[in-house]
């Protein structure tokens, strides 16, 4: 694959439990090219926040291959992990974790922050990025000032303002009623159509069907479903 933006090879996750081990992931085979929106669709606890958690880094594999950017995460210390993460993984969650006491563009600023960027670029990207996600109005909003839609609106400007190379975005409308939900999506298949590598986790079919392409996840077992979107 000449664009692979990841891949995974025979990857398994286990974890201790009452003396002895739970597996997780089983056999885990993936690739995903560069640019692509993929959805990973299941039930809850057949873990695909798991899976989820390997892609970002934010864990890693018992056992298996898994490849990012051409680099072998398993043989990764976790300070080049935490790296990895700051530069490359904008991160979005069913609820959108923004800081009560921040305002809208100060949330936003957050990653930036700890990459070291300068006070006057943070702002220069964080207002690019809130406009982007038509919240240029809102920037001096403080979260209990915004609906829900808006505060994920936030997350997802957050999420961008590093500008990763993947955006993971577990369960992003879980929060959200139908119709916000979709307003949410619709800015996904924007940000899709831009050219951005996504992977989103949901366990609703509907919202997975707005991806390119979805796999499924049961029990551990990773099987491909096919291709789904409006493209």
């Amino acid at each position: 694959m000449m664009n692979a933006f990841f891949e995974m090879r025979g990857v398994c996750k286990s974890y201790p439990m009452a003396g002895e081990e739970m597996q997780v992931l089983k056999n885990v085979c993936l690739e995903m090219d560069e640019g692509e929106y993929l959805s990973v669709l299941g039930p809850s606890g057949s873990g695909k926040s798991t899976l989820m958690n390997i892609i970002g880094c934010l864990d890693v594999a018992t056992s298996g291959l898994y490849v990012l950017h051409g680099r072998e995460i398993s043989e990764t210390s976790e300070a080049e992990l935490a790296a990895i993460r700051s530069r490359e993984i904008g991160f979005i969650f069913q609820n959108s974790q923004l800081l009560p006491r921040l305002t809208a563009q100060k949330n936003v600023e957050l990653p930036l922050i700890y990459a070291g960027v300068s006070p006057r670029e943070r702002r220069r990207r964080a207002g690019e990025m809130l406009e982007r996600v038509g919240l240029a109005d809102r920037m001096e909003h403080f979260p209990n000032q915004l609906s829900g839609g808006q505060q994920q609106r936030v997350a997802i400007a957050r999420a961008l303002a590093g500008n990763p190379s993947i955006l993971l975005a577990d369960e992003p409308t879980g929060a959200l009623d139908q119709k916000t939900g979709r307003q949410v999506m619709q800015l996904f298949q924007e940000l899709s159509d831009e050219g951005r590598t996504i992977v989103m986790i949901t366990h609703d079919m509907n919202i997975a069907a707005h991806a390119r392409r979805v796999v499924h996840i049961i029990d551990g077992e990773l099987t491909e479903g096919g291709g789904t979107g409006d493209a």
